[in-house]
């Protein structure tokens, strides 16, 4: 998450994985939320500037990125797993 501090990044990031882990519907704690949010944001934003050549610099598009990169990152668990 860039332009953001520690603590930002890790609310920013928790609140991500929680959306993320809602809409994929999957029973994650608020440790694993908060990891699977900043991981997320930081695959989303490199996918973003590879795709677009740049990310969102708001708090706000911050979050949309970390829940399309959590969500990419579930889904990617799930496909190696074999759970769909």
């Amino acid at each position: 998450m860039e332009g953001f501090g520690l603590i930002a990044s890790i609310i920013l990031g928790g609140l991500a994985g929680w959306i993320a882990s809602r809409i994929m519907g999957t029973n994650t704690g608020i440790l694993l939320n908060i990891v699977l949010g900043i991981i997320g944001a930081a695959f989303g934003n490199w996918l973003f500037r590879l795709v677009m050549g740049g990310t969102a610099t708001t708090a706000i598009g911050q979050i949309i990125v970390g829940i399309i990169g959590a969500c990419i990152l579930i889904w990617g668990v799930r496909a190696i797993r074999g759970r769909a």
